[in-house]
């Protein structure tokens, strides 16, 4: 019984290592999304709550929105488009827009 919990905590251990850490405030902050965007309330651009009711249940919404942090976009929340982002990664982009659809 002892070593099955020893070898459960070894596996979950590895586990929480091997995952990577999840986007939060602190890489949209980092990223210079937070100058436009909040979770809860508009800004110059929609709020992240708003963002993730929009495109929920849309299987490609994350590869689609991951593009548009990107190259920004135009006209989908009103006339004033989002600049684009050039020094967000893809990894980091995928990583927001992960965070950003999990918002409720």
């Amino acid at each position: 019984m002892k070593l099955a919990f020893l070898a459960l905590a070894s596996m979950t251990a590895s586990l929480m290592v091997a995952t990577p850490a999840m986007a939060d405030a602190q890489l949209a902050t980092a990223k210079n999304c937070m100058a436009c965007h909040a979770v809860d309330k508009k800004l110059v651009g929609p709020s992240y709550k708003d963002v993730a009711a929009k495109y929920a249940g849309q299987k490609d919404a994350a590869d689609k929105l991951a593009v548009k942090v990107i190259k920004g976009g135009a006209g989908v929340w009103g006339p004033v488009p989002m600049p684009a982002n050039p020094q967000v990664s893809a990894d980091d982009a995928k990583k927001l827009v992960t965070w950003i659809l999990g918002q409720k």
